[in-house]
């Protein structure tokens, strides 16, 4: 499936969508003021080691200190890949300690960003490993020939008295040996240049920035499948193909500047897309829809048949309803960026033909997408369970922000609610003091009530405790949002 990227640049952002078959596929948005850290390598300083949790914060120079897991330590993971009994953490390190360290994930909601001493960057053929002497494959490489010929290859062009080891990348496929090479060499002078940077910058310090949003589309994005590469800016243009030439030169003629009188998302209409994708709500085409819900711990994604009712009977239905959703799913989690565990929750099957095919036609179509990720059966309750790597925030969080007036509980009190809480506050405030009146500012939807449907229980009040209880529309105000003046 030929996949087209587009790049839209401006000076605050820049937005990638990759398109196929008509419809947007991935979302990428870089801010220049919120650019990503995965992938950067920092010289550190241990700021608090914590044995009971195994873990230990780090200051690399970041508005929140960031963590680091005995698990993503080098030594431990030595010592546990030769069976030995792993070293605790605080034997490891200690406060006032610099470590070099690398990125892992980007620092997500209140959490700092998580980190690791197993160095590795990434270039367009190879990932290279400096302190772990290992040559991998890319497991998407599925011919074993096809592995064991790079690794012998590749295994000839590793330097004598290399410490260090390569991942193979899925990009490597058809590179020719000067191709394979000259990634290399690039690699190594790169780990020099950040290993003599470290030797004479203090801590905290910023060793090593990972590419732009644009580079990275032509490093880890663009491959075989990848049709033409439009960019509506002509200097990031010229930039990319300056850097494709040196780094991927296959990529080179596909890269073009757009200069079309419609903006460049106006084309494959990327703008509506992303605010579909900001919806919990997914229409399918049959009538069915998904309701999409990220929440802190995991995302669930709910299958309705909704108005779907082309199948011979219910059973038939449902399973059409089913089939076709696992592919919308599949195309939502790469669109939305969605990682961590995922809940699939289709509609109940009875027929376990049914859900071998469907789970059959949902792993085939998460199969498209570049992030790893494991995928289980069935549960006995029907529902689907499966993780997504998760390294950069979802396009949700990246674009949005809790809702102000519901503090992002996705609802708020009724107007006939808020009326009883003043109420109830105007007996409280009686019991206390003596004012002349009670002055209720609240919202147009709050004092209606009182003037209508509670106007009773309001003078009820007033006659009970002896005062007069005015109202006062405060157009400022949110719906749960009130003040009891007393005068």
């Amino acid at each position: 499936m030929t996949e087209d990227i587009l790049i839209n640049v401006t000076p605050f952002e820049t937005r990638v969508a990759i398109v196929a078959q008509g419809a947007v596929q991935e979302l990428h948005v870089e801010r220049s003021i919120q650019r990503g850290h995965v992938g950067n390598i920092y010289l550190g300083r241990v700021v608090r080691v914590l044995p009971g949790m195994q873990s230990a914060f780090i200051d690399i120079g970041l508005e929140r200190a960031a963590f680091i897991h005995i698990a993503d330590l080098r030594e431990n993971r030595q010592e546990r890949s030769q069976g030995q009994t792993a070293t605790p953490i605080e034997k490891l390190l200690f406060e006032g300690q610099t470590l070099m360290v690398q990125v892992i994930k980007d620092p997500l909601g209140t959490k700092g960003a998580r980190l690791s001493t197993q160095i590795s960057i990434a270039g367009r053929m190879l990932v290279y490993l400096p302190h772990d002497p290992h040559i991998g494959i890319s497991q998407k490489i599925d011919s074993e020939a096809e592995r064991h010929q790079l690794r012998e290859r590749l295994q000839a062009l590793v330097p004598e008295g290399e410490k260090g080891g390569f991942i193979v990348r899925t990009q490597a496929e058809g590179a020719s040996d000067e191709e394979l090479a000259a990634d290399l060499a690039y690699l190594r002078k790169l780990w020099s240049s950040v290993q003599a940077a470290a030797r004479s910058q203090p801590a905290p310090t910023l060793l090593h920035q990972d590419l732009t949003l644009a580079q990275r589309v032509l490093r880890d994005m663009a491959g075989p499948d990848t049709g033409m590469i439009q960019v509506d800016s002509r200097s990031t243009t010229a930039e990319l193909q300056e850097w494709a030439k040196i780094y991927t030169p296959s990529v080179l003629p596909r890269i073009r500047h757009y200069s079309g009188e419609r903006p460049l998302f106006d084309t494959a209409q990327v703008d509506e897309e992303i605010a579909r994708a900001l919806s919990r709500r997914v229409d399918l085409k049959s009538g069915g829809y998904l309701i999409v819900d990220q929440t802190e711990a995991l995302t669930t994604v709910d299958v309705n048949t909704g108005g779907f009712v082309g199948g011979r009977n219910f059973d038939d239905t449902i399973f059409k309803t089913n089939l076709e959703a696992a592919q919308a799913i599949a195309r939502q989690l790469r669109l939305r960026n969605l990682g961590g565990i995922i809940i699939l929750d289709f509609i109940d099957m009875e027929d376990p033909e049914h859900r071998d095919t469907v789970l059959a036609e949902l792993k085939k179509a998460l199969s498209r997408d570049r992030t790893r990720m494991t995928v289980n059966g069935f549960t006995q309750l029907g529902l689907v369970e499966m993780t997504r790597k998760r390294t950069r925030d979802s396009l949700a969080h990246q674009l949005c922000e809790p809702c102000p007036m519901c503090q992002a509980r996705g609802n708020v009190r009724t107007p006939r609610t808020v009326c009883y809480a003043i109420l109830r506050e105007i007996l409280r405030e009686a019991r206390q003091f003596n004012p002349k009146e009670f002055r209720v500012l609240a919202a147009q939807s709050v004092i209606d009530l009182f003037l209508e449907e509670e106007s009773q229980h309001l003078a009820m009040l007033g006659d009970f405790v002896g005062k007069p209880i005015s109202l006062e529309v405060e157009g400022s105000y949110s719906q749960e949002h009130y003040d009891i003046i007393l005068i």
